[in-house]
């Protein structure tokens, strides 16, 4: 068989790496190979499992039309929630579970559980995007839900090549209501060295319901009105011979409020204080001396080796990561000695690098992949004060730090990973696969005075306050994970699993918390009872999933349809009475059925639909009753329509999120939203345009659900209530040369 080359992005657990592998299958699409779920290059149709890939060609007919990534991913990928219209993506889960995010398989998670892994990257840098459903052992910790690999563009023709793109976005509801981008980049490629740089720069304006009245600020997890950002990435690389190459690449991502418009409190914070709704509104005048937003780099660095070390394919990798996130100046009270409301925001930095290296061999019908993962991690979380007498007059607008503290305990995290995965041909068409990971983390916590009590020695009530011991800890967990796969021929196959995922613990949420006695003669805050890390060590919380799947792919036909159950029986909570952590018997199960079908005719027209139905429950004294709604995720519906003819191109979408109520009486509203996309290729370029939320439908996003009940403790549903866009006009011009 003549032997093709080609080549392809490989993501090994935390970098990018380009190899040259054989073609040895009829089909000569690139799109049929993914790494996301095996580590390395697969056919889909040797995948035991639910995958799922976006291509370049849909995520650039979304984002040209307007449709960001956190809504895209919503509408592309079935098994996943819709999305926040804001900075965050807390709660947006895969399967009702939480998802492990990578950018060119570099993870986005940390220990510390924050939820801005898609607030991340500017969709003009990406390629395409590998969706893997369910829990998974492959890649360790934070993947019980599933894990996407956003992976990045690289050189797509030899010589000098580039792509401009303006774009603007408008509902038209007030002045401000307007979003601009513009974006470039410019590559090249030789025989031996390639590289490309790309700049995409957005800036928003106010956001407006389908009511015509403005969307409230988030002041929980920020949001993405009068949004700057700016992505830069670099990429190259250098090819010595079809048996070594070494990759690299660099990205800057900032994203940050940039605006002086913001939600106002009411004079002295009287609205938060009394629980007067009808105080708040959106004022001018807003003013923070504290970055609200994200700041990100992150490096890498890749070698591979192929049929080397007695046959196999090496690929050795460094990364490095550093992010900068603020958070939005937020009311709380403090005892000094009278109850007092202030303002504060807290910044969350975390810094990361790793090592990761894998060895490849394949025998006839046998592959072995096996390798190491080194993960160093530190995290640091402080906050601002603000200026007491300036906040209370602007009714929060204006924010000075007055006292620069201690937010969270600085803690630094070690972790150690070996893994084994086999895959083996036990008939022509039947294939075992199974694998083993065995994961050490090592805590250490730093000393740390109660985030409180120093906002209380701030502000002059006590002289000082005594720390809360740190220490270290340290424990492994270890994944299975095995399938069989029956493969028809290259466009059937069907399926059944068993992949364990694991929750690791967020040291952050735990340590530095205690109780406190101020002693009157010395003014010293002093600790009488604190969660103590050496005695009260975390725990990762596993996750067990079943799966049985089918999937075709013939002619025009594609479908692919899963039934899954995932199942868990513990949970970390904190006695706040004894401050004791406490491992917890509680079973949760989410069950459930992910689908998509399509089909496309030889006159351009193509239509499809896809969805989850899922059910989510905990078991209360042997009884299962639903999940609470802020973690729950509801069932969802996309049908769609399009039209590819010569030069130009129509899609209309309808996506429909289904009612979901928990067992006391907490609600997330069902709603449905449908958009209009067009696009024209001229010569000289190619015109989008989009019409989002089409028939302007009035609705509350999930995470405006969500967050009224997780803050249902200030009393003030109303400052938690945050619409979904109206109607959004998009214009876009893209050139390539």
């Amino acid at each position: 068989m003549r032997k093709q080359y080609v080549v392809i992005a490989l993501l090994i657990s935390g970098i990018a790496f380009s190899q040259t592998v054989q073609d040895s299958v009829s089909s000569k699409n690139i799109d049929d190979v993914v790494i996301v779920a095996s580590r390395k290059p697969t056919k889909i149709s040797e995948i035991p499992g639910t995958v799922w890939v976006v291509q370049k060609e849909k995520i650039q007919e979304q984002a040209k039309s307007g449709v960001p990534i956190k809504e895209m991913l919503s509408i592309l990928v079935p098994g996943m929630d819709i999305g926040p219209q804001g900075r965050t993506n807390y709660g947006q889960n895969i399967r009702g579970r939480s998802a492990l995010v990578m950018i060119d398989g570099v993870s986005l998670n940390s220990i510390r559980t924050i939820s801005r892994q898609l607030d991340a990257i500017d969709p003009f840098n990406i390629e395409r995007i590998e969706v893997l459903s369910g829990a998974s052992s492959i890649y360790g910790g934070n993947a019980t839900g599933g894990i996407i690999n956003i992976i990045t563009k690289t050189p797509s023709e030899k010589g000098i090549s580039g792509e401009t793109e303006l774009g603007i976005r408008t509902g038209f509801m007030g002045s401000d209501d307007h979003d601009f981008r513009a974006a470039q980049s410019v590559s090249a490629k030789g025989e031996k060295l390639s590289g490309r740089l790309g700049v995409a720069y957005q800036q928003n304006g106010g956001v407006y319901g389908a009511d015509g009245e403005q969307v409230i600020t988030d002041i929980t997890q920020t949001d993405l009105q009068y949004n700057q950002s700016i992505d830069v990435l670099a990429t190259g690389g250098y090819q010595f011979n079809h048996k070594h190459k070494i990759t690299a690449s660099v990205q800057y991502y900032n994203s940050k409020f940039n605006g002086d418009r913001s939600l106002y409190l009411g004079e002295n914070l009287s609205a938060f204080t009394t629980k007067d709704a009808t105080l708040l509104e959106m004022r001018d005048g807003f003013s923070s001396d504290k970055n609200i937003g994200t700041e990100r780099y992150m490096g890498t660095l890749t070698y591979n080796g192929n049929d080397i070390l007695g046959g196999q394919d090496l690929y050795v990798q460094l990364a490095t990561r550093g992010e900068k996130l603020g958070f939005y100046p937020f009311p709380g009270s403090v005892k000094i000695p009278v109850t007092t409301s202030y303002m504060s925001s807290s910044q969350q930095d975390t810094y990361y690098s790793g090592l990761k290296a894998l060895l490849s061999k394949s025998w006839k019908g046998l592959n072995i992949t096996y390798g190491v993962d080194v993960d160093l991690e530190k995290f640091e979380g402080n906050q601002s004060v603000y200026d007491l007498a300036k906040t209370m007059s602007s009714g929060g607008l204006v924010n000075e730090t007055k006292y620069s503290l201690g937010r969270y305990p600085t803690n630094h995290s070690e972790s150690y990973a070996g893994y084994v995965q086999a895959r083996y041909n036990l008939l022509p068409k039947l294939q075992l696969n199974g694998g083993i990971r065995y994961q050490n983390l090592n805590v250490k916590v730093d000393d740390f005075v109660g985030s409180q009590q120093q906002t209380q020695v701030a502000m002059g009530y006590g002289n000082s306050a005594s720390a809360i011991p740190g220490g270290e800890s340290s424990y492994n967990v270890t994944l299975f994970n095995g399938g069989l796969l029956y493969k028809f021929n290259q466009q059937h196959q069907a399926w059944g699993t068993f992949s364990q995922g694991v929750s690791l613990a967020d040291p952050s949420k735990y340590y530095g918390i205690g109780v406190y006695s101020l002693n009157a003669a010395t003014g010293n805050w002093n600790v009488t009872s604190s969660i103590n890390v050496k005695e009260q060590p975390l725990q990762a919380i596993k996750t067990n999933q079943f799966e049985v799947g089918y999937r075709i792919n013939k002619g025009g036909l594609r479908g692919q349809i899963a039934g899954f159950l995932s199942n868990s029986d513990k949970t970390v909570t904190v006695d706040r009475t004894t401050f004791q952590i406490l491992v917890n018997d509680l079973k949760l199960r989410n069950m459930g059925i992910e689908a998509e079908i399509s089909y496309s005719l030889n006159n351009g027209v193509y239509f499809g639909a896809s969805g989850l139905l899922i059910k989510s429950e905990v078991d209360n004294k042997g009884e299962w009753i639903s999940q609470e709604i802020y973690n729950a995720s509801p069932s969802k519906l996309v049908t769609y329509i399009g039209y590819h003819v010569k030069n130009w191109s129509f899609r209309f979408q309808s996506l429909q999120n289904f009612k979901l109520r928990d067992d006391i009486n907490n609600e997330i509203d069902g709603y449905n939203t449908s958009d209009l996309m067009a696009g024209y290729r001229f010569s000289w370029g190619k015109f989008n345009v989009g019409i989002q939320n089409i028939f302007n439908t009035d609705y509350q996003t999930i995470w405006s659900k969500r967050s009224q009940v997780l803050y249902s403790s200030y009393g003030l549903p109303e400052l938690f209530s945050y619409k979904g866009r109206g109607r959004i006009y998009n214009l876009s011009y893209t050139f390539d040369f």
